[in-house]
């Protein structure tokens, strides 16, 4: 008897496996020099040399005419972020144009496992943080970091089934529009008009520029700075300008034939130094807090770091398994049948992993440098690996058990590096 419930996350293509395949492996480099830059910041921060690493932080350096003259950690923070949000907008314009989001069956499941996996931690955090001075705060468990998360999968095994990583990455797909969309509505505070609807204008070049799909980045790169600049002047949080700039970029090629459009042209050339510098050296300037001389006790005590720990640990497992288990009873909507719950529990206990938006919520909600800042930080960090920990428990025990299924979707005897199963399921959908 033929199952009629459409499955989400079922079999899909070889070229869009190989597709996501490749993005989780160039996620996992960043991820782990990401792991490296704030492993060694928080060493820096905490040996006898820290003064150092406070001077450096705090170094300025720009034009102070144009009010650029920042902080090297602010430059971190509003300048490398943009190019990473920029390669954040291309995905996201992409999965929404010719990846599973234009497909509502598709999108639905993991859309709402990232709505309920960040209303839950906000919720978790609010309730331990009523009457006190730390309700600012609300959205920074909110947050998955794709690239730490992506990296402990890889590590994990690779037995895990494609179902899974691309929930993960689908997910993180769509919490990556809503914590853009958060900072921009929630954590702007003076909004100057003149500076945003002059922003428009580069916006609007550049826009008509890669419509016309052209590439020179002499044309485009002044217009993508003066675009930030005069979004940082408006007080939008200068990311925001790396998302609109992404989003202008244009998915599907002009013209029918061989190679990729430009949205993939361009997050082949910027992925490799939005993972490798901008997030990595991000890290390292946000995540240099000082723990020694009773630091720790303190942030352990304060309701921000509680609530951060909280919110990511259990607010993203009660958020993702609900919202996922609701759906799944309200429409016909199932997960693919290589999933069971869990391997929902594992993902959603990765997803607990919070670490550049969460990071970069807290300097907006608290200010850089300050006491609650720096609980923030302990907060995120002890959140993340806890998280990790817990994860790699479940789905370590589960990667043992999709081994067997792993390898029955690798076997290709006919040698064509096409495994046997795909050119099997497309012949049964041909007939």
């Amino acid at each position: 008897m033929t199952r009629s419930t459409p499955r989400l996350f079922a079999r899909r293509s070889w070229p869009e496996t190989a597709r996501i395949t490749d993005i989780l492996r160039r996620e996992t480099v960043g991820g782990i020099l990401l792991v490296s830059a704030a492993a060694v910041a928080l060493l820096w921060a905490n040996s006898p040399w820290r003064a150092a690493y406070t001077t450096l932080s705090e170094l300025r350096i720009g034009p102070a005419s144009l009010h650029l003259d920042l902080t090297l950690a602010t430059w971190a923070a509003d300048g490398l972020l943009a190019i990473f949000f920029f390669v954040a907008g291309l995905e996201l314009k992409r999965e929404f144009v010719a990846g599973d989001l234009r497909q509502p069956s598709r999108a639905l499941l993991p859309v709402a496992a990232a709505v309920g996996g960040m209303i839950a931690p906000a919720i978790i955090y609010t309730a331990l943080n009523v009457g006190g001075d730390g309700l600012a705060g609300w959205a920074i468990p909110t947050a998955t970091d794709i690239a730490f998360a992506l990296s402990v999968l890889a590590l994990i095994g690779s037995c895990l089934p494609d179902a899974l990583r691309t929930f993960l990455l689908t997910l993180a797909v769509v919490d990556d529009l809503l914590a853009i969309s958060i900072i921009a509505f929630f954590y702007t505070d003076q909004l100057q008009f003149v500076p945003l609807l002059l922003a428009l204008l580069p916006l609007a070049a550049f826009t008509v520029l890669v419509q016309r799909r052209v590439r020179s980045w002499w044309l485009l790169l002044p217009l993508a700075a003066l675009t930030w600049v005069l979004v940082h002047e408006s007080g939008v949080h200068a990311t925001v300008a790396g998302v609109l700039l992404g989003f202008a970029v244009p998915v599907v090629r002009r013209k029918e034939g061989p190679g990729p459009g430009l949205a993939e042209h361009f997050e082949h050339r910027w992925r490799p130094l939005s993972a490798g510098v901008a997030v990595p050296i991000f890290a390292f300037f946000a995540s240099g807090v000082t723990v020694v001389g009773g630091g720790l006790g303190a942030a352990f005590t304060d309701r921000i770091t509680l609530g951060i720990i909280a919110g990511l640990v259990v607010g993203k497992v009660v958020g993702i398994l609900g919202a996922t288990w609701l759906v799944q009873r309200l429409t016909r909507a199932e997960l693919s049948e290589d999933l069971a719950w869990s391997d929902v529990l594992g993902l959603s206990l990765l997803a607990g992993i919070g670490f550049t938006v969460s990071l970069l919520i807290g300097e907006l909600a608290f200010g850089t440098g300050s006491a609650a800042d720096d609980h923030v930080k302990i907060g995120v960090l002890t959140a993340s690996l806890l998280a990790a920990l817990l994860a790699t428990i479940v789905l370590r025990y589960r990667n043992a058990v999709h081994r067997r299924i792993h390898e029955r979707e690798r076997v290709d005897l006919d040698h064509d590096d096409v495994p046997d199963v795909y050119e099997q399921e497309a012949r049964e959908h041909g007939s």
